[in-house]
């Protein structure tokens, strides 16, 4: 099978759709298949295209069997709607203009979280009469809306439309969380047409280290109990939280034994920074976003992960990718999630929970982390041990049976 995979994240870029997609493509590949992957100059989340690469109208590459076809776009920075809905466009437009040079496709897959791209994995998947299957990261433009990106506009009901437009015009639609599949039948969507796949770990990178006491020095954290976010700091991670407790924490008796570290970027660094260095708070450290093959050595640091969102009832859906990242490195989980994520850090024992945006209840746990050596170790245990429930590997196999049990072609 040929499969045709339009994505404006893929590696080098880091973030979770980039690793998701890549990961999954790697697999498929192994398994025989031919997998195309259309994707854009990596940028993200700077708007920066990286060395090595330019952002031209056409350039390929081979990335581990997989076929990389990088068209041109408009280049923005991870912040400001109105630039990146251009981005997002011109992505996709992009992408319809190319794909008739990519040829002999059985399927075409487009994945969110913003839905542009599913858009053009829907043209391209009429123009070229194959099936089309969106992959579903994200309640988009719910979420947006949410964040506080956008109010109940125009755009908005435009947007909606078109999402459900996209839903009833998949042959199949691959969700990340049960949520979403229950939130698309309330819709009206056929839930027969509906799997859930959900976000993995890539077990062959992320496991438990040994902490790297050369970086540890270089940062001024050896000897400090290191609580950690990874991710993209945006708008829905209501990271000021975090800045709170760094606050209260650095105030608290023995407060002086905790450092929290955020790395990554995102439309909400630079106001995060801002607060942090109003409050003083020289026991915070922002690191900008690493290398896919440094991520592990700053990983190796943290005593505890800390994973974040708004408190809303649409991110009660969310299952954050970096939860799974944290278990397979062997860390404790600080949960600051409702809903599907948390169900799975209580099953599997993995990290205790705080109540999204309350950073006193943040600090209790984070203290009882530090605390309760037993406590802690259990949380590591267990973590490491189901890990592997949430293979990447095996999540892979498991969507392209789907694909295969439905859309293999001759069948």
């Amino acid at each position: 099978m040929h499969i045709l995979f339009l994505s404006d994240n893929f590696p080098p870029e880091v973030n979770a759709p980039a690793s998701r997609t890549f990961e999954h493509c790697r697999e498929w590949v192994k398994e025989g298949h031919q997998v195309t992957v259309m994707t854009c100059a990596p940028n993200f989340p700077r708007g920066e295209v990286y060395e090595g690469y330019r952002n031209k109208l056409w350039q390929t590459e081979k990335m581990e069997g997989i076929r990389v076809i990088r068209v041109w776009t408009y280049i923005t920075a991870n912040q400001g709607f109105f630039r990146r809905t251009i981005d997002y466009l011109s992505y996709m437009v992009s992408a319809i203009l190319a794909s008739p040079f990519v040829k002999d496709v059985d399927l075409v897959i487009g994945t969110s979280p913003q839905f542009f791209t599913a858009c053009g994995a829907w043209a391209v998947s009429r123009l070229k009469r194959k099936p089309f299957v969106f992959e579903l990261r994200d309640i988009w433009p719910e979420s947006v809306k949410t964040s506080g990106v956008i109010g109940d506009s125009g755009f908005y009901h435009l947007a909606k439309k078109i999402e459900l437009f996209l839903y009833r015009r998949a042959d199949k639609i691959i969700a990340v969380t049960e949520s979403f599949k229950e939130y698309l039948g309330q819709q009206g969507i056929d839930v027969n047409k509906i799997e859930t796949v959900t976000n993995g770990v890539d077990l062959s990178r992320f496991k438990p280290a040994e902490k790297d006491r050369a970086l540890a020095k270089q940062l001024d954290l050896s000897g400090k109990f290191v609580a950690g976010y990874i991710g993209t700091l945006g708008l829905a991670h209501a990271l000021e939280t975090l800045l709170e407790a760094a606050n209260q924490m650095k105030k608290a008796p023995g407060g002086d034994q905790f450092r929290f570290i955020f790395l990554g970027d995102g439309a909400k660094k630079g106001a995060l920074k801002e607060k942090a260095k109003a409050l003083r708070l020289d026991n915070v450290l922002f690191i900008d976003s690493v290398p896919k093959s440094e991520v592990i050595r700053y990983w190796s640091l943290l005593d505890a992960s800390i994973i974040h969102l708004k408190k809303t009832e649409l991110f009660k859906g969310v299952i954050p990718s970096k939860l799974f990242e944290s278990m397979g490195m062997g860390i404790p989980i600080l949960h600051g999630v409702e809903g599907e994520s948390l169900r799975i850090v209580e099953k599997e024992g993995a990290g205790l929970s705080f109540e999204p945006e309350n950073s006193k209840e943040l600090i209790e746990k984070l203290l009882l982390l530090q605390q309760n050596k037993s406590l802690y170790n259990q949380l590591k245990q267990n973590a490491i041990q189901s890990a592997p429930k949430y293979d990447r590997t095996a999540l892979a196999h498991k969507m392209l049976t789907i694909f295969l049990k439905q859309f293999e072609p001759d069948k």
